[in-house]
């Protein structure tokens, strides 16, 4: 299953939640047991005090389930901390019953049933979440249009209320893919919105989700949609140019972006490069970028771009002298200075890798950073102290709890010990109970530690509560299909999966790889090279080339492995692939 597939996790959004740093998330204890008679209802006005202590000494579990009994006979404000603080503490059965409240009390407050919509995503709600989402739109709607009828005079009066409708959207759907994945927001979203969707941003709003959800031809609908009613509107152009790249059509998606640059010569331009790259065509996107650089575009914006160019390209030498020249220039950020890190693991020099992670330890790019160079201890046999860098970090920093837990629990499994990361996750599961990011892992994990039927299992389980999940169809039908066992069953799970996000390279990567195990190499093999053009991801790789050499065809193989080995030099997947068919070339 390549890591295309895998759930990116989320963080809370502290603008919306606000709590405080004193908000301490590790070593929650376990609520005392409820006593045989029945508990008198909660004082709302003590309860808090018992929470908020809680919170204090770390016991964000009983703080979150205290502040939701109290939520339940509370005022509006006192269900809305509630649901801010569960939904911090990633205690989700206590913000649903939270937001539950809130919402109920405060049917027209716009945070209400923005909090109200990422917990039934989370949760996998959708109508639950798709009525928060028509509301809140509505509620935007008619303060903009009260707003407009008293507009300030310093804004055009035709203009504010949309862009301030348009901006609020744009936030609240940034909320919902913090918690939750692309597919499942556009599901929500697009049954909200499109009913009344009649303006350009609200068209590409919803193509940029279905990019982001792998699912280019309703992308290709929303953007042509948005172009009936602004033809020049680059935004659109620009979806409407990856929705083509995405559906394996290169002539349009280049006539698209030439369309748009024709309209803004630099930004159209910057989209052109984007293309070509995707396309493999980077010399032409080189030169695109030089262009651009000659007729006055800003030159750290083109830099970067080159630099990025580069290492996705695996020109790790070019790479390193442009983002070097950055960070040297002040004009490179910590992403930059995480690229030269980076750079330096994958060119096989742990020693400058580390030295360049450690710069990094508190910068904006911590986690990454800390998490790579853990990797690169484990690798070393460094145990204590390649955990001791997530631990201290996670004390520092006790918001990201889970997200630590999680990196830590994935970390320990890729080096032999999935037993221990599999005790990792069941103590989260404590602290954050029926949490579908760290039940999904277990699962994984299972699988890794050799545990397949439990994987299958789990998987199942999962699958029971959220039947239409495309991750867990797409986990499920990849984990049978790798071990060869139930393979007509885990094509259907696929296919299921690719009917909600067609085009999403680990979905197409499975099903080649279902293809490829029932013994039809013919389609395995154009199965597969579609899945590595949209993801470029080395496991892919390692596929595509074994369905070519089983099929005859090894010197498409050879090329296949060796182009992603440059890409992607320090790939396990790809190097096991090459030690089995290819033992003497392997690195």
């Amino acid at each position: 299953m390549p890591d295309v597939l895998r759930r990116p996790r989320n963080l809370i959004a502290r603008s919306l939640c606000g709590l405080a740093g004193a908000l301490l998330l590790a070593g929650c204890a376990t609520p005392a047991r409820h006593a045989r008679t029945a508990a008198p209802a909660p004082d709302p006005t003590a309860v808090p005090m018992t929470a908020e202590t809680a919170l204090k000494r770390g016991d964000c579990r009983s703080a979150s389930e205290a502040y939701a009994q109290a939520a339940s006979v509370g005022e509006a404000a006192l269900a809305r901390r509630a649901t801010q603080v569960a939904l911090a503490c990633e205690h989700l059965p206590a913000a649903w019953q939270a937001a539950v409240r809130w919402r109920a009390l405060a049917p027209d407050d716009r945070e209400a049933n923005a909090l109200y919509a990422a917990v039934a995503l989370k949760l996998y709600r959708t109508a639950d979440a798709r009525t928060a989402i028509e509301q809140f739109w509505r509620l935007e709607s008619q303060r903009d249009a009260d707003a407009g009828a008293r507009p300030d005079k310093a804004t055009p009066r035709a203009q504010a209320p949309a862009e301030r409708t348009a901006r609020s959207m744009t936030e609240l759907t940034a909320l919902l893919l913090q918690e939750s994945e692309a597919p499942a927001v556009l599901n929500a979203m697009s049954g909200a919105l499109e009913p009344g969707a009649n303006s350009t941003d609200t068209l590409t709003l919803l193509g940029e989700l279905a990019l982001a959800a792998y699912d280019g031809q309703r992308a290709q609908r929303y953007a042509e949609q948005a172009l009936q009613r602004s033809p020049e509107d680059l935004t659109a152009l620009r979806i409407l140019a990856r929705s083509y790249v995405m559906r394996g059509e290169p002539l349009q998606a280049l006539a698209t972006a030439r369309r748009a640059k024709s309209h803004d010569a630099e930004r159209g331009g910057m989209e052109l490069a984007e293309v070509l790259a995707s396309l493999d065509r980077n010399e032409e996107a080189h030169h695109e970028l030089e262009q651009l650089r000659g007729a006055g575009a800003p030159a750290a914006e083109v830099d970067r771009r080159l630099a990025l160019l580069a290492y996705n390209s695996g020109d790790y030498k070019e790479a390193r002298q442009r983002f070097a020249e950055l960070v040297s220039s002040g004009e490179g950020n910590d992403g930059a200075a995480l690229y030269l890190a980076d750079i330096a693991a994958r060119d096989g020099d742990p020693d400058s890798a580390l030295t360049a992670y450690r710069r990094l330890y508190d910068s904006s790019v911590a986690l990454p950073a800390r998490s790579r160079a853990a990797a690169l201890l484990l690798e070393r046999r460094s145990r204590t102290e390649a955990l001791a860098l997530l631990d201290d970090y996670a004390a520092d920093h006790p918001e990201e709890e889970l997200d630590l837990t999680l990196a830590k629990a994935r970390l320990l499994a890729d080096h032999g010990e999935a037993d221990n990361g599999l005790a990792l996750l069941s103590a989260a599961l404590e602290r954050h109970p029926q949490h579908p990011s760290i039940e999904y892992d277990r699962a994984v994990i299972l699988e890794r530690a050799g545990r397949v039927q439990e994987s299958v299992s789990a998987l199942e389980h999962l699958l029971e509560k959220r039947p239409d999940d495309p991750t867990l169809l797409n986990a499920l039908g990849y984990t049978l299909a790798d071990h060869s066992l139930q393979l007509p069953h885990a094509e259907a799970l696929i296919r299921r999966a690719l009917t909600v996000m067609p085009d999403n390279p680990a979905a197409l990567d499975s099903l080649g790889w279902v293809r490829y195990r029932e013994g039809d190499m013919k389609g395995a093999t154009v199965m597969l090279a579609r899945a590595y053009t949209l993801g470029h991801d080395a496991e892919i790789a390692a596929h595509w080339g074994e369905a070519l050499w089983v099929s005859g065809n090894r010197s498409a193989a050879r090329g296949v492995w060796a182009s992603a080995l440059a890409r992607e030099p320090d790939s396990k997947a790809l190097k096991a692939t090459l030690q089995r068919f290819l033992p003497d070339a392997a690195p």
